[in-house]
């Protein structure tokens, strides 16, 4: 063995034993902290259960949809299982609360190949399923006498067990793009009111539209229109930041249509952001040409509050939030901040994206006053028709990659509120590329990343 003297021989040593202890503890640091992020991951699903989305397939289409509802459902930040028909057992039926079910027909009523041992193994018998709440999409071929006919069994048979429907069985001929679209319509309904579902909710209530301003003349995009109401009777019910209202239109009152709140009690009144949707006929939407068009001041309507713990602050009150929202979307954001602002919490970023600053700049002076004032220190905004290169919310969050690291760091929680379709998968890829996903993961199971998306 050789001894010496030498300290920068010694110094050497040291650094390349250091530099090895490193390379080997590397690994071990990022396996550890996939465990870490896993274990979060369970505790959480332990107390949100995952949804189930099952397919029977025979072709690949029903597989293909059902890859895209879990996707959809994944990005508002609720647990998902995607498995085959074939491989639920009676327990995982017995033990889940939510299931879509998307089943295709082969010839004339069968089940697909992949979908024979469900049905021969369960859906010859009884199983009670009192606490399943499920929807089926049916996809078949009207050309076939028994149209759908698997997918119409499957619908039966769990209601049958006691199975409650979270809306009308949808059937899909050959693909058809309409009957697709409806399914991803209810989807999004169910995504943002994932903790509050229909059977649960309160009774609606008389309540009177008390205003009405249209925010964005001029806009390419569609009318949206700032909306305040208030109870007919009785005192203003209480309610957090991230719940929701459910309006129900006269012309469809079964089908009750989902708003994020834009204002606290303090307010004195229910504020919502309400964009008005226009079919290709010309016609408006039923509660959205109601709200915005229809329903004149003065006039009583029904609606209900809905709680929505999954974008409550809760345990993230006192922590800094980074708001990130895009279109109608501020209409949560925007609720969220004043509660902050009157609680005096001011370690408050929003990042805000729309098509125009001088048309679709929602609640600006508002929230100009905000950042004025210090409430609201950093603001960053993405409008994306404003310069040749369009630019979005995602893009803010790539170029303030280490700002958003070190608020994280500093305890921060993330909430989203805006489009499931294009916003929220574009952060959430964002989100992924700069803290990698183990890590959005684990803020996801902490509560720390919260989506509002529709």
């Amino acid at each position: 063995m050789i001894f010496t003297h030498d300290t920068t021989r010694l110094a050497l040593l040291a650094t390349l034993s250091l530099s090895y202890a490193g390379v080997c503890l590397a690994p071990w640091l990022r396996a550890r902290a996939k465990r870490r992020a896993s274990a979060a991951a369970r505790a959480a699903l332990a107390n949100n259960p995952a949804w189930l989305v099952a397919y029977a397939s025979q072709t690949g289409n029903a597989e293909e949809l059902a890859t895209q509802t879990a996707q959809s459902l994944q990005l508002a930040g609720i647990p998902v299982r995607l498995c085959a028909l074939a491989e639920l057992t009676a327990l995982d039926l017995q033990q889940a609360e939510r299931a879509l079910f998307l089943v295709s027909t082969y010839g004339e009523g069968d089940a697909p190949d992949n979908a024979a041992a469900f049905m021969g193994r369960l859906m010859t018998g009884e199983l009670a399923l009192p606490q399943l709440h499920y929807a089926v999409l049916a996809l078949g071929d009207r050309s076939y006498d028994q149209f759908c006919g698997f997918g119409r069994a499957l619908d039966a048979w769990l209601a049958t067990q006691g199975a409650a429907r979270l809306f009308q069985r949808i059937e899909v001929d050959r693909s058809a793009s309409a009957a697709i679209e409806q399914w991803f319509q209810h989807l999004s309904h169910l995504a943002g009111t994932s903790d509050a579902p229909d059977w649960s909710g309160p009774a609606f209530g008389d309540w009177k539209l008390m205003q009405r301003q249209l925010l964005n003349p001029g806009s390419a995009g569609g009318a949206i229109y700032h909306v305040e109401l208030a109870p007919v009777a009785g005192s203003l019910p209480d309610w957090q930041s991230g719940d929701l209202v459910q309006v129900a239109a006269p012309a469809d009152p079964s089908q009750p249509r989902e708003y994020s709140i834009a204002s606290i009690p303090h307010d004195g009144s229910v504020h919502l952001l309400v964009r008005q949707h226009a079919h290709p006929d010309g016609s408006l939407g039923l509660a959205s040409g109601f709200l915005t068009a229809q329903a004149q001041v003065g006039e009583v309507l029904q609606l209900r509050l809905r709680q929505h713990k999954r974008f409550r602050l809760e345990d993230n009150a006192q922590r800094p939030l980074i708001l990130i929202g895009n279109g109608s979307g501020i209409a949560g954001l925007r609720g969220h901040l004043k509660s902050r602002v009157l609680a005096g919490q001011r370690r408050n970023w929003l990042i805000f994206g729309e098509r125009n600053a001088a048309h679709d700049f929602h609640y600006r002076e508002e929230i100009e006053q905000w950042h004025a004032s210090g409430d609201l220190p950093r603001l960053d905004l993405a409008f994306s028709r404003d310069q040749a290169e369009r630019t979005y919310v995602q893009d803010r969050l790539r170029g303030n990659a280490d700002e958003i690291t070190l608020w994280l760091q500093q305890g921060a929680a993330i909430y989203i509120c805006g489009s499931l379709a294009g916003m929220a998968g574009g952060v959430d890829q964002a989100l992924q590329e700069i803290l990698g996903r183990p890590a959005l993961d684990a803020l996801a199971a902490e509560g720390r990343y919260r989506r509002d998306v529709y």
